[in-house]
């Protein structure tokens, strides 16, 4: 759970190629793409150009580079040639990379052309309840303080969290101790220590919180059919605050 100095450095190189990735994303338009041409874009960086291993693929027996959620769907959307992103459209793409034993995890939601009000106040909104996660940690805090934080904002602008799906511990192995819960109580809960590493994820639905599962055993849609957002970073807990391993360059001047 607590990774070394040199450990975090490591973590922190693959953190700054995976948001290489993002950034690349960034550039392109997606209206038009199927989500497995981006799913393709995404393995030949990863693999051809960053020398990495895209760390999902072959995770659990998923077979693909990365997770495509469109609209209603709420996380672990699967790529398909047919599932063309469409002016109007959100999506999340969440990656995962694997650099020197270790593995970095981040997401984004992206407004693809011209997308409604609505649907950008629920993407703004969950990008900044998960900045307000990222905020909470520090040596000595609890991580209820970052449920509590993240729900908090949720709530304040009429959006309900989903509970059953949180962030993770994260380093050698994609998913480590402990569960990071996207709601909760302050000052309940395990306390952070120096040395963690773990990802805030919050998934915000635009109606309730409920969902429900696809045949195709991955994707997670809102059970009311209603748009859901997702941004995720990695973390490391400092000496003094939190280090996002994760970070863009456009959020660096933002942070």
């Amino acid at each position: 759970m607590i990774k070394s100095p040199a450990e975090i450095e490591v973590m922190a190189e693959a953190g700054r190629l995976l948001a290489s990735v993002f950034e690349h994303l960034d550039t392109l338009s997606l209206t038009g793409r199927s989500t497995m041409e981006v799913n393709d874009l995404v393995e030949t960086l990863i693999v051809d150009q960053l020398a990495a291993r895209p760390a999902s693929k072959g995770q659990y027996g998923y077979a693909y580079s990365l997770n495509a959620s469109p609209n209603s769907v709420v996380c672990h959307g699967v790529p398909s040639r047919t599932d063309i992103l469409a002016d109007g459209d959100i999506v999340n793409f969440d990656i995962t990379l694997e650099k020197g034993g270790f593995i970095a995890d981040s997401s984004k939601t992206y407004l693809v052309g011209r997308v409604a009000p609505a649907a950008r106040r629920l993407v703004e909104t969950c990008y900044d309840a998960m900045w307000k996660g990222i905020a909470a940690v520090r040596p000595g805090a609890r991580l209820g303080d970052i449920g509590f934080a993240v729900e908090r904002h949720a709530k304040r602008h009429g959006y309900s969290v989903v509970r059953e799906y949180c962030g993770h511990g994260i380093g050698r192995q994609m998913h480590e101790p402990p569960d990071i819960l996207h709601h909760g109580r302050p000052g309940t809960g395990l306390i952070l220590r120096e040395g963690m590493t773990f990802t805030i994820e919050p998934m915000l639905n635009a109606g309730r919180r409920a969902v429900r599962t696809l045949d195709d055993e991955w994707t997670v849609v809102t059970a009311d059919g209603k748009l859901s957002a997702q941004f995720e970073h990695t973390v490391a807990v400092t000496a003094d605050g939190v280090r996002v391993l994760t970070l863009r360059g456009d959020e660096r001047a933002m942070r």
